[in-house]
């Protein structure tokens, strides 16, 4: 038992040592064409399609079907639908993934009108009157932080229903 414990104790001791190697060189040069800081995201001027990919595709997959394992909302086919009730438009801007993204009000907006293109993300949810969000729009609702994501969004496919909408979100009833 004491030989036991006088091993654990040496490697205690010599884990400092191997960990010393993982931490940065301060006075290391950048890799050959990285020497430029990395711009921001909402300065670095990509496209929208690419924006959907840095902010979205993590959680809502690339083609938004979304991951019910992942407690994500399929969004493809259905997204739409949110601007057909009550509190939907906001709520689209205030989700925390757009919200707290790294976009600006006008990247955001400019995101969302593309998303919800018949030829997009949304689909046939997309309403026939849609009016494209605008970047002072977009400003206005950001502004104002969304306290209770499930209860808002229950209360949005709650209406949805009292509509006659077909909820095929991929959650299940979850909300």
């Amino acid at each position: 038992m004491r030989y036991l414990l006088i091993a654990g104790l040496m490697c205690a001791m010599a884990a400092p040592l191997a960990m010393a190697r993982a931490i940065p060189d301060p006075n290391q040069k950048h890799a050959p064409g990285n020497e430029a800081p990395q711009k921001p995201i909402s300065q670095a001027g990509y496209s929208t399609p690419v924006n959907y990919q840095l902010q979205c595709a993590g959680c809502h997959l690339g083609d938004g079907t979304g991951s019910r394992a992942n407690d994500t909302p399929k969004m493809k086919g259905f997204v739409g639908n949110f601007l057909k009730v009550e509190g939907g438009r906001e709520f689209l801007v205030r989700v925390p993934g757009m919200s707290q993204s790294a976009l600006n009000n006008a990247q955001l907006a400019d995101l969302i009108n593309w998303m919800m293109r018949k030829d997009g993300i949304a689909g046939s949810s997309a309403p026939d009157d849609y009016k494209p969000y605008t970047e002072e729009e977009v400003a206005k609702i950001r502004s104002v932080t969304l306290l209770n994501l499930p209860d808002t969004r229950a209360g949005l496919i709650k209406q949805m229903r009292e509509k006659g909408i077909t909820i095929d979100d991929g959650m299940d009833d979850a909300y």
